[in-house]
């Protein structure tokens, strides 16, 4: 009998991609299965460091528009990218299965790439990019999630208690944490001098003024350039200069090329009759859609005041810019309208019913600049070097008599392979310890190349100031002296207030051109020696030079590197090590000059000391008979070495000077009688010191740099110590450091004719 077998049908299991497609589809529907509340408010922390992350960024790189539209460009930006990244890796998490609050892990990793990003694109380190940017995240993600927290009633009234009782301990606890002592801040004794009895130079003068602009009359940005300029001015064609690095974005900004220029300018006039001496100011390389040229109305108005007509030019349309870079040759161009401008102003001159007709006294002309501008003002004052075959240069030459060059934290780049050389033209620079910008002192190497012939009236003087940045040079630029976001992490802690930095530019650009311009000699001790104009200055610590017409070499070591010469006559040394070196920089970069290193290694009791001697008869040239007084450039060098060394000197070394003539007589006066050596400042410029090196491609070196100051000692006061010195008969010179570890570096050594009459 035979069987019927029936066949049930197996059931097939799905091929095993579609197996895999559904699981990744349900994992998918899942993606914000983990994403609670708690989750979903704490996203607000990490949402808002995008948002600073982007605002930092286009406060950094404006677009022109105005700030709230560009914070509300950064808001819609941060936003988008934020939540695209954030759902995208949040997927990419679901796939995975992990059981994690996805959209919220997603956009902590997309927050942050987003600040890793901006911080290295901002010139800071992988490093410090990392680091940083890992610190905000977690910081961002725990604000977040505390906010999120919150939002249950007992967790927040549990932080609260918390809060209450931890506010309430440090109260009790009475925190807080004295400002570090500062020894390059530390405060200036003006006891060994008498006070300037003149009229403060920062104070109003007795002239009322107009302030009106002059223009092209086709700014699209600014009304004073355009329908409100009081005057119409040239464009100027750029072209044999600038052609490269001016795309078309920039021209649509402004309207205009490097084939027209505008000549804008802000003019601050006295009123009535009578020609005046005329000042022109140039701004530095500042963000271009930040307008720079309003920033000196408070030396405009200063000046004005006293007689001076000045004209803040505007160069914005050279200046950097994140979307358009900066203009090729830019730095010649800048000196270039300088003397574009003067050509027009000249024009105006001889126009009868215009406001500057007949009111420029020519034969006075100052320049003033600030940054590049500082640059470009030198550059202008020696014109010939690089415009001596433009007609406008000898326009301007035989016009105008450029009498002075104030620098303020000037760069100085060589142009063409040159550099400014001023000539019997008084030269000023201030620079700041404190500038996180040209953190260089770079006016110091234009100091060195001004030169003064024998009896003339012109000099050069230079101010370096303990807790000056850059930018507050400049009213309009803020107190940061890099651009967001890496600004946001130098150390303005120690910065002096605005004000008082502003209150020290106007003492001595005011004093300066009243003093090289109006020929007002009531100021010219300020710039011998700062310490005569105390009562007018803000308190901090002050270096400065000066040197002019009167002055009367004996060494400067430039002319070999044979430590044992020195100008007209021999160098010796006993209980000292000491070589001739060049002066540097921050960065370890020449300053263009020799001075002579002497460190003091003779035990307690044993004389250290180095000596210039020379014949009677070499010094003929010098006139000494018509000396006063003996002059010589110090840095003080106590802090160079290691912190071991440094712990066996104190941070001012003590020095005495001694004068020899030809019959062995001498005089022999300790330096602080009549000046004290100030310790330099050193300057931490980031919020960490972990920080220095990987912000800006580790631009900022060195703490400190050599920095000098003039003495002038005058020959009476070495008289009061041994009446039978005869100055007019030196021929020795020697200087003793009396402790361990003493370290300075000396350079110009002369004499100076007048001056110095206020040193009691």
């Amino acid at each position: 009998m035979g069987m019927d077998l029936e066949l049930v049908p197996v059931p097939q299991k799905p091929r095993l991609h579609k197996r895999i497609s559904a699981v990744i589809g349900q994992r998918i529907r899942e993606t914000y299965r983990y994403d609670t509340t708690l989750w979903r408010t704490a996203l607000a922390g990490l949402w808002t460091l995008s948002f600073l992350a982007f605002t930092a960024t286009i406060l950094g790189m404006p677009t022109g528009f105005g700030i709230p539209a560009d914070i509300a460009f950064a808001a819609v930006v941060g936003t988008i990218l934020l939540a695209a990244a954030g759902h995208l890796i949040a997927l990419l998490i679901a796939i995975t299965g992990l059981r994690i609050p996805r959209l919220f892990a997603g956009c902590l990793l997309s927050a942050l790439v987003i600040v890793w990003l901006v911080l290295y694109g901002a010139n800071m380190d992988w490093i410090a990019s990392t680091v940083i940017a890992a610190l905000c995240t977690c910081l961002s993600a725990l604000g977040g999630i505390a906010l999120g927290l919150l939002r249950n009633k007992r967790v927040a009234a549990g932080l609260l208690l918390a809060s209450a009782l931890m506010l309430s301990q440090m109260a009790l606890a009475g925190g807080g944490q004295d400002r570090p002592d500062d020894p390059g801040a530390a405060a200036v004794s003006d006891s060994l001098v008498k006070p300037l009895t003149a009229y403060n130079p920062a104070e109003p003068g007795p002239y009322a003024y107009d302030s009106f602009t002059y223009a092209s009359g086709n700014d699209l940005h600014r009304k004073e350039y355009g329908s409100d300029a009081a005057l119409l001015s040239s464009s100027v064609d750029a072209s044999e200069y600038t052609q490269k690095g001016w795309p078309k974005l920039r021209s649509l900004f402004w309207g205009f090329d490097y084939s027209a220029l505008p000549l804008n300018g802000r003019v601050w006039m006295p009123e009535g009759e009578g020609s005046h001496p005329l000042v022109l100011i140039v701004h530095g390389n500042h963000m271009m859609e930040d307008y720079s040229d309003g920033g000196y109305a408070y030396l405009g108005e200063l000046l004005a005041s006293r007689g001076f007509i000045a004209v803040s030019l505007d160069e914005n349309f050279l200046n950097y810019s994140a979307w358009t870079g900066i203009p090729d040759n830019d730095f010649t161009v800048r000196a270039w309208l300088i003397l574009k401008h003067m050509e027009q102003l000249a024009a105006f001159s001889e126009q009868p019913g215009n406001p500057f007709y007949g009111k420029i006294d020519f034969s006075k002309t100052a320049l003033l600049g600030h940054s590049r501008g500082g640059q470009a003002v030198a550059m202008a004052a020696d014109s010939g070097r690089w415009f001596k075959n433009d007609p406008v240069w000898k326009t301007v030459t035989d016009r105008f008599q450029i009498s002075a060059v104030v620098a303020l934290a000037p760069t100085d780049k060589a142009i063409d392979g040159q550099q400014a050389k001023l000539k019997d033209i008084s030269y000023l620079t201030l620079q700041g310890a404190r500038d996180g910008d040209v953190h260089d002192f770079y006016g110091d190497r234009q100091y060195i190349r001004s030169s003064y012939s024998t009896g003339s009236a012109a000099f050069k003087s230079s101010l370096y100031i303990a807790d000056a940045n850059h930018s507050q040079f400049n009213s309009d630029w803020g107190l940061r002296d890099q651009s967001l976001p890496t600004g946001l992490f130098l150390d303005r802690s120690l910065i002096m207030d605005g004000a008082e930095q502003r209150q020290i530019t106007k003492v001595y650009v005011s004093a300066f051109l009243e003093t090289t311009l109006l020929g007002k000699n009531e100021y010219r001790e300020l710039f011998r020696d700062y310490r005569s104009g105390l009562q007018w200055l803000p308190d901090t610590a002050y270096y400065s030079r000066f040197q002019g017409g009167d002055y009367r070499s004996l060494v400067n070591f430039d002319e070999d590197r044979n430590k044992y010469t020195a100008g007209i006559g021999t160098a010796s040394a006993q209980g000292m090590d000491w070589i001739e070196e060049l002066a540097k920089d921050r960065e370890d970069k020449s300053k263009t000059t020799y001075g002579v290193v002497l460190k003091r290694t003779a035990e307690k009791g044993e004389e250290s000391y180095y000596r210039v001697k020379w014949k009677e008869e070499d010094a003929a040239p010098l006139d000494l008979s018509e000396a006063e007084g003996l002059s010589f450039s110090l840095a003080n060098r106590n802090t160079d070495d290691d912190e071991e060394e440094n712990e066996e000197s104190s941070l001012a070394p003590e020095v005495e000077v001694e004068l020899t003539d030809s019959n062995d007589t001498s005089a022999r006066l300790p330096l602080s009688e009549i000046m004290d050596v100030l310790p330099l400042p050193h300057t931490q410029f980031t919020l960490l010191p972990w920080l220095e090196e990987r912000v800006s491609d580790g631009k900022y070196g060195d703490p400190t740099e050599a920095v000098f100051q003039t003495y002038e000692l005058p020959f009476e006061r070495f008289q009061e110590v041994e009446p039978a010195l005869e100055p007019e008969k030196l021929t020795e010179i020697t200087f003793y450091l009396e402790e361990k570890g003493d370290k300075i570096m000396l350079d110009d050594i002369g004499f100076y004719v007048g001056g110095n009459e206020n040193v009691r």
